[in-house]
């Protein structure tokens, strides 16, 4: 169905170019002299490219209604992921190209926001935060809680994430997992 630009809000789905893209942010703008029009930030699904755009107020665009399914991960097999929806308990499985960068922090049991349009898989989102154990690093270093340098070390998903000098195996971690960062070491 086809919107005016003037409806065009952060949060909805517009379809552009057979692509799917996600309104960041929009502007409406009324300069002084000449027509409306409006200025929109628009995010990818599938390629998670930004794009700013800008509309006459005279033009319509298709709406993108995006379905959000809450599902739970139980298991992986190669380059598959096995998660199950929690209303029809249905097994879903998403190859390792639609997940993305997700694949580095999913737990199990864990529960993931699926956004699909039209039937389709555009892109699955893990929690922001997530406490992971250390598994493998350097020995940590004694004394050493300053934030004076990082190292390398592997959580339990298999990501690799820079940790303060005094962390050791066995730790557990707080971890953004919108750009692999670590936050701070959690007491389990």
């Amino acid at each position: 169905m086809n919107i005016s630009i003037t409806d065009v809000k952060p949060g909805i789905g517009l379809v552009l170019d057979n692509q799917v893209w996600m309104v960041v942010d929009a502007q409406f703008v009324k300069p002084g002299k000449g027509a409306a029009f409006v200025r929109a930030k628009l995010k990818n699904f599938k390629t998670d490219a930004v794009l700013e755009r800008t509309f006459r107020t005279s033009d319509s665009i298709e709406e993108a209604y995006l379905e959000e399914k809450r599902l739970i991960y139980q298991y992986s097999s190669g380059d598959t992921y096995h998660f199950l929806d929690s209303e029809t308990y249905e097994d879903l499985t998403i190859g390792k190209t639609e997940m993305g960068d997700t694949v580095n922090y999913l737990q199990d049991n864990m529960q993931v926001t699926a956004v699909l349009f039209d039937h389709k898989l555009q892109k699955v989102f893990v929690q922001t935060f997530i406490t992971a154990q250390i598994v493998e690093s350097d020995p940590g270093i004694r004394g050493d809680s300053s934030k004076a340098g990082n190292k390398s070390a592997k959580i339990d998903t298999g990501a690799t994430v820079q940790v303060p000098l005094f962390i050791n195996v066995g730790d557990w971690v707080k971890v953004d997992t919108r750009d692999g960062r670590y936050v701070e070491r959690v007491q389990k």
